[in-house]
């Protein structure tokens, strides 16, 4: 594990040479936060599988980011036939029995700051050329994860990439605001009224949940606010305006996930970010 501290919170992220077997075909391998301990009460995020230790690899836990190598209706992005790339973790392949894997990993340059940690990978495989940089910061209660992504390669590159957080629940449920304006289809895990989005039911362990989408007012990006079972609350929040918002709960777990779709020319870089701010320990 590799960490950045505060005297509020640390971080634990997961080491992409020496944590391999806890990273998958998934989420990003450089600057993923696995855990935020609060020097009071403790660990604050979780996932689908809480309190494993050793989850199963799609599953992760803790603030993950994803790079898509499929659409969510299953159209190919960075994928050709049985290879593919999973941007910020490597080549693919799927072998003749067994899921997906990662068959050769990208190597990671790590830079350490007073509070931050600097992440860079590039990658040139299977007519793909890039560069990501990621950025972990920590500044107070306030963890900012930054992405950097250059196309290097003559033809355009189209990329779907999300945050994969995962919130604790308070009592089995979750309460949340988000922005004005949000609609949300009828569903049997969730309901909105106005700002407030609530559970409407407890799920009950890994594989009891639901998963939706929460439809955002256009041109706008994100900013929820969530409850917390030890701390007044966490907001969550981009710097982007979201493509779609899938929200997903399970019964050990919350997880928004805005979305960002993007085809980025021959030569161009894009930057994005993440804000997640924790609030305070709940007095006794």
């Amino acid at each position: 594990m590799i960490h950045l501290s505060n005297s509020d919170l640390t971080l634990d992220l997961l080491d992409p040479e020496t944590d391999r077997t806890l990273l998958g075909t998934r989420y990003c391998w450089g600057g993923y936060i696995w855990q935020v301990h609060d020097a009071r009460v403790g660990p604050l995020v979780r996932g689908p599988e809480w309190a494993n230790q050793r989850p199963d690899p799609f599953n992760g836990q803790g603030l993950p980011e994803s790079f898509r190598f499929r659409r969510l209706d299953g159209t190919p992005l960075t994928w050709d036939g049985l290879q593919g790339v999973l941007i910020g973790g490597g080549t693919l392949i799927t072998p003749a029995s067994g899921p997906v894997a990662v068959a050769e990993p990208c190597a990671w340059e790590l830079t350490y700051h007073d509070a931050r940690l600097v992440y860079r990978t590039q990658q040139t495989a299977l007519g793909y050329d890039y560069q990501l940089v990621r950025k972990v910061e920590l500044a107070e209660r306030t963890v900012v994860s930054v992405s950097q992504l250059t196309n290097r390669n003559p033809q355009p590159l189209a990329i779907e990439w999300f945050p994969h957080p995962f919130f604790a629940l308070t009592d089995g449920l979750i309460q949340a605001e988000v922005p004005e304006g949000c609609t949300l289809p009828d569903n049997p895990g969730f309901s909105l009224a106005g700002k407030s989005l609530s559970s409407k039911k407890r799920f009950v362990g890994v594989k009891d949940g639901h998963m939706d989408f929460l439809h955002l007012p256009a041109g706008k990006t994100l900013r929820a606010r969530m409850n917390h079972p030890h701390l007044t609350h966490v907001e969550f929040e981009t710097s982007y305006i979201p493509s779609q918002c899938p929200v997903w709960a399970n019964g050990l777990t919350f997880s928004i996930e805005p979305y960002l779709a993007h085809t980025l020319a021959p030569g161009a870089t894009l930057e994005w970010s993440v804000r997640t701010t924790f609030g305070q320990p709940r007095t006794p």
